[in-house]
């Protein structure tokens, strides 16, 4: 792969800071209280949906403008889980919700969110490691 660009950024576990290189992320990390913490501070699950999101809306947008098909008015939201995996580790699992408008009703927006999910780098990266179901809404 010839890289177009790197994002970097460091973090020092759950409860301490993610910061990028280039300062425009700096956020307080910190449990969910669903895993025990006091939810002050945002959580990797949260960064994840977060990119996944807007990564797979990008990659919508890309496969829509090569169909010349309006997605204007779309709308994605990642729900990301996590919980125990079968080895006694934790394992994480995707829902990509797609509201979508009236024209991307049925068999016309199940193709696109599957070309979508073909099409974005997120999903091609958790491919076979993370089960990720599609949903039209």
């Amino acid at each position: 792969m010839d890289a177009l660009y790197t994002a970097v950024a460091t973090a020092n576990g759950r409860e301490g800071r993610a910061v990028s290189s280039d300062g425009q992320i700096d956020l307080p990390l910190g449990f969910p209280t669903a895993l025990g913490g006091n939810g002050k501070g945002t959580n990797p699950e949260q960064l994840f949906a977060a990119g996944y999101a807007a990564c797979f809306a990008s990659a919508m947008g890309s496969i829509a403008r090569q169909e010349k098909i309006d997605v204007s008015d779309v709308s994605v939201t990642a729900e990301v889980s996590i919980g125990k995996d079968t080895d006694g580790g934790f394992g994480l699992a995707v829902v990509m919700r797609a509201e979508l408008p009236d024209h991307l009703q049925g068999p016309a927006g199940e193709d696109l969110l599957k070309k979508t999910h073909a099409y974005c780098p997120y999903s091609k990266a958790t491919r076979g490691n993370i089960p990720v179901e599609l949903v039209i809404e």
